[in-house]
Parts: structure tokens; C-alpha cells; sequence
């Protein structure tokens, strides 16, 4: 079987009080990158957190950070454009790569493209009611069409968020206007326990997600569930061809009564998979895989 993609998510906008091994500052989050990398992971993605946890969309914390992982390895890296902490126009949302596009040292790989908006508050269980009530990730067609021609201008790979069928519907329509071209790679969020935007992370949500695939295009698909336990899924995943962005940012992941660092989750991952026959890919191989081209520093 084709090799397998792994990418590390680690911390997202996720707390310490779930798992106190969510890395927040650039020192933490570019020691996450070594030992993820040196798991297994090829892919690498982050959110700027400020030291008490809040977001911090700073130019200034993608560059140090970016800096740190490229001069310690090769991982591929997938920073955020902000999700609902950013709710800026399209120019100031996508700022921040503009900044990192200037150098080889902090160039990204990626840039996210989440396809479409929908409703993100927050369920709080113990109350049996939504601690927010106002929380909307917003992407207009207008967005995701500015985002994917500078995307395209700085030769990064578009990471194709759908949430839901309506945004896998979306992107097929991009592929078909040329906004977007193969491969593309799709990543299915799937969503449990405190928030219900996207598919239950359950096999009828996968397959739900992958019955939408746009038939006539070329579509590679990794799976992420946001809130919830993914390994309910992996094996799933891993034999019907798909790959796998996982990580502390989305779960608490635990070990019996020990907290998992991101490493931990990555090896996890990497072990079950060559258990049903599955390689990780490396940072070359993922390239190949997803047909990337070499990213464009701005001039």
C-alpha cells in the first residue's frame, strides 16, 4: 500500500488543563517539531499562542518559530491563517505568510484553505447547554479565492479543510474553475464532544466525507478529529488508503494515567500503521505524494 502521511497538530487552541504537554511559546512548540519529526511525522502544524494559551497571530511568532524548525529539520510545516481568532479581511488574515515568504529560513509548506463557513461554538456537557453563542468561521468565496491565488503565487501546497460535504462540494467547484489544481489534498475535520460543525468522527462521518470526493479530479485525503479521540478511526483510515493529522491540539490524548506528549501520539500512530502494512512517508516521499512544488520566496 501506498505510504502514509503523518501530520502533527499540536496544539490548535487547546488548553493544558486537558494535557499540560501543550506546546504554546516558539521554544516549545520548534522541540515539538524535533520530536514529532523524529517519530515519524512528516507535516507539522501550529497555531501562535501567547504564554498564558491566548492566540498570538503575530508575524513576529511565525518567523522565530519557522526559523527554529527549519534549522533542526526538514519537516514539512503548516502554520494557521488564525481560524476564528484571525476574523480579519482576506489580506490581513493571509499577512502572516506574506511575512514568512521573504526568507528560505521561514518559507512555510502549506497554507490552510478551510472551504467554506460554518457555526464553531462551543458545548459545554455539564450544562447541557453552548458556553458561546456567536463563534462563526467565516470563508467567503471572495477568501478563498484571494487565498488560493497567493497560495498558488508562492508555490505552497493549498491544505483543503471540509468540515462538511457543502465544503467538499466547494472545492470540487474550484478544481473545476481552475482556482484550485491537482492533487488536491483534503483534509476531512471531523468533530465530537463540544463541538458539532463537522461530521462525527464516526465510520458513517467518514464515510459520508469520502462519498463526496469529486470523482473527476485527483484528491488525496488525511483525516483529523477536532475534539475527539481519532484513534477510533485510525485503523479505518490507514486500510482504506487515507492518512492521518492528529495531535494534542485536538485531543487530551492519555496513556492509561499518563498524558501523551505529541511524540508519543505520532509513535503510536507510526506503529500502528506499519502493523497493517503501511510505511510512514517521509518529508521526500510526502512531497512526491502531494505533487509539491518548491515554495517561492518573494522577491
Amino acid at each position: 500500500m501506498e505510504k502514509i502521511i503523518i501530520e502533527a497538530r499540536v496544539n490548535e487552541l487547546a488548553t493544558r488543563r486537558g494535557n499540560p504537554h501543550v506546546p504554546f511559546l516558539p521554544h516549545e512548540i520548534i522541540a515539538d517539531a524535533k520530536g514529532c519529526y523524529d517519530a515519524g511525522a512528516s507535516v507539522f502544524h501550529y497555531h501562535g499562542r501567547k504564554e498564558d494559551g491566548a492566540p498570538d497571530h503575530a508575524s513576529e511568532f511565525y518567523l522565530e518559530t519557522n526559523a527554529g524548525i527549519r534549522a533542526q529539520s526538514d519537516i514539512l510545516i503548516h502554520p494557521t491563517l488564525g481560524y476564528v481568532a484571525n476574523d480579519a479581511d482576506a489580506r490581513e488574515r493571509f499577512a502572516a505568510v506574506e511575512a514568512m515568504m521573504k526568507s528560505v529560513d521561514t518559507a512555510p509548506d502549506f497554507a490552510p484553505m478551510d472551504c467554506g463557513s460554518v457555526n464553531v461554538d462551543w458545548w459545554n456537557p455539564e450544562t447541557g447547554a453552548y458556553d458561546t453563542t456567536d463563534l462563526i468561521y467565516k470563508n467567503s468565496t471572495e477568501t478563498l479565492m484571494y487565498f488560493a491565488k497567493r497560495i498558488d503565487h508562492f508555490g505552497l501546497k493549498p491544505y483543503l479543510v471540509s468540515w462538511n460535504v457543502s465544503f467538499t462540494r466547494q472545492i470540487e467547484q474550484f478544481l473545476k474553475m481552475g482556482v484550485l489544481r491537482g492533487p488536491a489534498y483534503v483534509c476531512f475535520c471531523m468533530t465530537d464532544e463540544i463541538i458539532f460543525a463537522g461530521h462525527p468522527g464516526t465510520e458513517a462521518g467518514l464515510d459520508a466525507h469520502t462519498a463526496f470526493l469529486p470523482a473527476d479530479f485527483q484528491t488525496i485525503w488525511t483525516v483529523v478529529n477536532y475534539k475527539g479521540d481519532l484513534f477510533q478511526l485510525t485503523e479505518k483510515i490507514i486500510r482504506q488508503g487515507g492518512h492521518i493529522s492528529i495531535g494534542l491540539g485536538d485531543y487530551a490524548y492519555m496513556d492509561g494515567a499518563r498524558h501523551m506528549t505529541n511524540a508519543h501520539v505520532i509513535d503510536k500512530i507510526v506503529a500502528q500503521a506499519r502493523s497493517l502494512g503501511r510505511e510512514p512517508a517521509t518529508v521526500a516521499e510526502t512531497r512526491d505524494i502531494l505533487q509539491m512544488e518548491k515554495p517561492r520566496i518573494a522577491a
